[in-house]
């Protein structure tokens, strides 16, 4: 950590925006957002997240809601905390409200984005997510790839 925090390290260079854009490609497919998978229909051949939700009602549905919504919000933290450091606490209790401060607004910015995403694109046929993996794939290596390149 101490090391993101460091003059050395700069947000804008090319393998963190690769990478960003890796998990962020990744956070949608994981989460079942709409590029990827379309909740709000109910056909089962279409659809990819939604399926296995068809058989629970009631108390064990809102479990599953609850638990994909987890997911979704430990993904977003780990992405914001990895690429976006800046508001962390680092000892002082004072600095606690600050930084959950910081955190809910890197939060809201990362879940904008998402919104952003979802509303502007449509969903993408079956065939056709594993393209998208396989771009998030390469851009991830090649965030790799640059990570050696660039230092």
């Amino acid at each position: 950590m101490t090391a993101t925090l460091g003059p050395g390290w700069s947000l804008l260079n090319p393998m963190h925006v690769l990478a960003f854009a890796a998990l962020f490609v990744v956070l949608l497919a994981e989460t079942g957002r709409i590029p990827v998978d379309n909740p709000a229909t109910h056909l089962e051949l279409t659809m990819i997240h939604e399926a296995m939700l068809l058989e629970y009602s009631g108390r064990y549905l809102a479990l599953m809601e609850w638990g994909a919504s987890i997911k979704q919000l430990v993904l977003m933290t780990l992405l914001v905390n990895v690429f976006f450091p800046f508001g962390l606490a680092t000892g002082a209790p004072a600095e606690l409200y600050l930084s959950a401060l910081a955190y809910l607004a890197k939060l809201f910015a990362v879940a904008g984005i998402v919104v952003v995403v979802e509303t502007t694109n449509a969903k993408l046929r079956l065939f056709r997510v594993p393209d998208l993996l396989s771009a998030a794939f390469v851009l991830a290596g090649l965030a790799l790839l640059s990570t050696f390149l660039f230092q």
